[in-house]
């Protein structure tokens, strides 16, 4: 039952809705000025205020221009993202044809709404066109269509008021996470190249010349096809494991899970099994840093596109995973992939088992990979908070977008709304 002074409403009954473009590249006239323009890339954040292009005012002009307090929704592109990107722009803004920019009409508050269709991205995504647009694309009929509840103009502001709190938490907690694993990359950097060593092993202080820098004279230096093996078990006729993906931060996660929805292929019977303890990588997208160590389930499965292999006894599995997701072998990896006979973007196994690794003894690596792990915690502490804050606000939002809690208002702005 709606409450008291509420009404129903859809977004193109109280929005203007306007399309994006691109203006030309080969125009340098246009490029490069103060004025912002923006892409998918640019909404990273509920609250936009910088974008990575600009143009000029001759750029302006040959552009499409949403006026401050609108709010940018993707609607193009969109099978290639997990989540559904939202931004209120905070100034007047040009943005590009794989966005739309929605105009609230008088009487709608622009933060209110970017919460609400915050509170609804799961429906919208719903609408995704992915079978005639195989990118993923949404209608704009459809779009325009996505209900609406409109309380009386003070209680938008309260409600948005409240949610901005919540935003103001989160982003804390993001940018203490941030720092945090800035400083556990610094210690993994230093520590996997020997350059601080602890104080339990021996360090002689010599140095050993290698192509990817200099590591202790007393670390090993090996292949890693002499450490590791790879491993191609089809699950053919079996019963079938949970799907997992590989991705560049979280390594494997699971897909079904990660992606809220299916983006595998029915048939998974020439998947590969992954075992726990099994490393994975992204044959075509190792130089994007897409590895993974399977600590998820007893079994797993993976694309046909992935790499599979396992670690010998003469390398620490937590010493090579952190190893091998470090910037330092990210960078490896690209100019591997680069190289490569084949050209086709891709690092195989053949060409992948060739690549070095500094290996100090298996006590050693085991201390290092303690130390990391534990380094790592507070980071990992940070996201479950994170997680938790997120999960809040979004139970929040729908308690108060279905008047399920209200929230209280000033004395005067009571009165005036009576």
């Amino acid at each position: 039952m709606l409450l008291k002074g509420w009404k129903r409403s859809t977004l193109g009954e109280c929005t203007k809705l306007l399309s994006g473009n691109t203006p030309s590249k080969e125009r340098q006239d246009y490029w490069s000025g103060d004025f912002p323009w923006v892409t998918v890339k640019d909404m990273k954040t509920p609250w936009l205020h910088r974008t990575g292009l600009t143009l000029t005012q001759t750029g302006k002009a040959a552009a499409s221009v949403a006026p401050a307090n609108s709010i940018l929704v993707v609607t193009r592109g969109m099978a290639l993202l997990k989540d559904l990107p939202i931004s209120l722009a905070m100034r007047d803004v040009a943005f590009n044809q794989d966005i739309k920019a929605i105009v609230p009409n008088q009487g709608l508050d622009a933060r209110f709404l970017a919460y609400q269709l915050q509170s609804k991205k799961h429906a919208v995504l719903d609408m995704v066109d992915t079978a005639g647009h195989g990118t993923g694309k949404l209608d704009t009929d459809l779009l325009k269509s996505v209900d609406l509840v409109v309380p009386p103009i003070p209680e938008q502001r309260r409600i948005a008021q409240i949610l901005s709190t919540w935003d103001q938490a989160i982003a804390t907690i993001e940018r203490l996470g941030a720092n945090s694993l800035n400083q556990k990359l610094l210690l993994s950097q230093q520590m996997l190249t020997g350059k601080v060593r602890l104080r339990s092993f021996n360090a002689s202080g010599q140095k050993r010349k290698t192509p990817y820098g200099s590591l202790p004279l007393e670390w090993g230096y090996r292949r890693i096809g002499d450490v590791a093996t790879e491993v191609s078990q089809k699950l053919g006729e079996a019963a079938p494991y949970r799907v997992l993906s590989c991705t560049k931060h979280q390594g494997l996660v699971d897909s079904l899970s990660y992606f809220n929805k299916q983006v595998f292929s029915i048939d998974t019977s020439t998947y590969k099994v992954v075992p726990r303890g099994y490393f994975v990588y992204a044959t075509n997208h190792i130089d994007e840093g897409s590895i993974g160590h399977q600590n998820l389930y007893d079994f797993g499965l993976v694309s046909p596109m992935y790499t599979v292999f396992k670690a010998t006894d003469k390398v620490v599995d937590a010493y090579l995973f952190a190893l091998l997701k470090t910037e330092h072998y990210r960078q490896i990896f690209a100019s591997a992939t680069n190289a490569s006979v084949d050209r086709r973007g891709s690092l195989r196994w053949k060409d992948f088992r060739n690549l070095h690794i500094p290996l100090p003894s298996i006590e050693e690596q085991q201390a290092i990979a303690k130390v990391l792990t534990e380094a790592g915690r507070e980071a990992d502490l940070l996201q479950a908070q994170l997680a938790l804050l997120r999960e809040e606000k979004a139970a929040l939002m729908s308690q108060l977008f279905t008047g399920k809690r209200r929230v209280k208002l000033p004395d005067a702005e009571t009165e005036v709304q009576a």
